[in-house]
């Protein structure tokens, strides 16, 4: 089966020093205890009709509940992943990571009782620098935090 295109955003702030970029933690049972590669960018499908712009900007609100900050949208390619193709963009912003309202899944939990639960597909974000998301985000995200970082280095704005 081929990889579902997706898109997302990773957004990035400077701080005095530095810069950060906004990750978050995936939601449900399986992540729940999972702390290093348990980290995503807001990222989903593409839904037919939509450019991967309005996707990458629609999965963000809807991962944050937030829309994304009045900013140009720097492409930064497209990514394979096991089940989907991220085409990632980057974005300079500000935003409360304490507090991101997630949209909800539904899966059965626990597996086999028949039941029915509810959960948010992010449960949690946080700014970190870029070595920390190197860490924290799954291992076939990373490359886009690399692709960010090459971007600020050929404009300056740190240092190789």
């Amino acid at each position: 089966m081929p990889p579902t295109p997706a898109a997302g955003i990773v957004l990035f702030r400077r701080t005095q020093d530095d810069f950060e970029v906004l990750i978050a933690h995936m939601g449900g049972p399986f992540w729940s205890r999972k702390d290093e590669r348990g980290w995503t960018i807001p990222k989903g499908a593409i839904e037919p009709g939509e450019t991967t712009e309005q996707a990458a900007r629609r999965e963000f609100e809807e991962e944050l509940g937030s829309p994304v900050p009045d900013a140009p949208l720097l492409a930064l390619g497209g990514f394979p992943q096991p089940r989907k193709h991220i085409t990632a963009f980057a974005a300079e912003g500000d935003l409360d990571a304490d507090a991101i309202v997630s949209n909800e899944f539904e899966m059965e939990w626990p597996r086999g009782s028949g039941r029915m639960q509810s959960y948010p597909e992010l449960d949690r974000a946080m700014w970190a620098d870029l070595e920390l998301a190197r860490v924290k985000l799954v291992k076939g995200q990373v490359p886009i935090i690399e692709a960010l970082r090459d971007h600020l280095i050929e404009q300056r704005l740190i240092a190789p």
